[in-house]
């Protein structure tokens, strides 16, 4: 962990330092007869606290069912290598997370892999496709709906229209979403009214949740299927049964956080305007994750470390992770964050832009 004030964390609502999700765990460990799962669910690791807090949770993502799993790796891969195969066509934005992209790949589904957020170039390959649809082959759109790096969001109105029109099926990722976006925090999927249109839904619990895993949101068929077929499900040790009291807890919890979403996105549109108006490069969106791109990994690395010199642990993002020539700062916001600490980081990332132009300059004069 760097020192000072953490713009690095997915800790988006300040629910793990909140003291009522903290009494929560304390009291859900308390109320258990067991710290540890001891196996995997379908072994010795299962327990009612599970089945409870699925239930809770698929009523909360406003799905039929929902499976836990330990990892919103996990979760994704497990989802994507169970349910797709040969013969499938996966077509999945470029700045999808690797956990689809190793999902997809683990599958040996044909992928096509579409311009971040280019719904035209995804109608065209859709259309593409259907001139040669292999028979039995199901098509499916895998998307983010918070991207992770770039802080933005696709259009799911246009691109389940496009799922419809193709048909294909619709897998969300939800992780920066979850808590965050949509009514009570229930996500993307909801607040547009798609959630029993997607296929399958994930929602992490180990950002805006501040616990830990994530769930599979989807149809009870899928998740009797995924409970015999996602590898990952099967030959993991479950999560200890107190856990999911804290989940449940911060669902509630969450649900609960208007004011505390309305601020998130009021204090995001601030940075984001005050670094626009200087003219930094920031991408679209009104999520908490707000990117500063500055382009060579030299910049990036210079600005993270005047920052974290200046009293803020903001951390440089390079490629692999980012395609090269993007280099950035990415700045996740918290809600326990005010307007003044904001103007303070956007007066500190601009002070970092003068140091570094200043050898530069002189360079140039000799």
């Amino acid at each position: 962990m760097g020192e000072g004030v953490s713009f690095c964390s997915n800790d988006y609502l300040g629910l793990t330092s909140d003291a009522r999700l903290l009494e929560a765990a304390r009291a859900a460990v308390e109320s258990v007869g067991r710290v540890g799962s001891t196996g995997s669910r379908l072994l010795s690791g299962n327990a009612t606290e599970w089945e409870e807090v699925e239930r809770e949770f698929a009523e909360f993502a406003g799905t039929e069912a929902a499976l836990y799993f330990t990892s919103g790796y996990g979760a994704n891969v497990g989802l994507l290598s169970a349910l797709l195969k040969p013969g499938d066509v996966v077509f999945s934005d470029a700045a999808n997370h690797a956990s689809l992209i190793d999902g997809i790949r683990l599958s040996n589904a044909e992928k096509v892999i579409y311009p971040h957020g280019d719904l035209g170039a995804l109608e065209g390959a859709l259309r593409g496709m259907d001139s040669r649809r292999m028979a039995g082959g199901a098509r499916v759109i895998v998307t983010e709906t918070t991207f992770s790096m770039d802080g933005d969001a696709p259009d799911l109105d246009a691109l389940f229209a496009l799922a419809g029109k193709y048909e294909a099926e619709v897998i969300l990722d939800e992780a920066h979403s979850t808590g965050v976006r949509g009514p009570q925090g229930r996500g993307a999927a909801v607040e547009k009214g798609r959630e029993r249109e997607a296929l399958g839904i994930m929602h992490a619990c180990g950002k805006a949740l501040g616990s830990a895993g994530a769930f599979i949101c989807c149809s009870a068929t899928l998740k009797s299927y995924l409970i015999n077929h996602a590898r990952s499900f099967i030959f993991s040790t479950a999560a200890p049964p107190y856990l999911a009291g804290q989940i449940g807890a911060a669902v509630k919890l969450a649900r609960a956080a208007d004011e505390k979403r309305a601020h998130l996105r009021d204090i995001s549109t601030m940075l984001r305007g005050l670094l626009r108006e200087v003219g930094f490069d920031i991408p679209e969106g009104d999520s908490p994750i707000v990117p500063v791109i500055v382009g060579e990994n030299q910049a990036a690395v210079f600005y993270a470390q005047y920052l974290q010199e200046h009293g803020f642990d903001v951390r440089a993002i390079r490629p692999p992770t980012v395609p090269e020539g993007t280099s950035r700062l990415r700045l996740s916001l918290i809600a326990n964050m005010d307007a003044a600490l904001i103007e303070r980081v956007a007066e500190c990332i601009i002070e970092a832009r003068e140091s570094l132009q200043q050898p530069l300059s002189a360079a140039a004069s000799r």
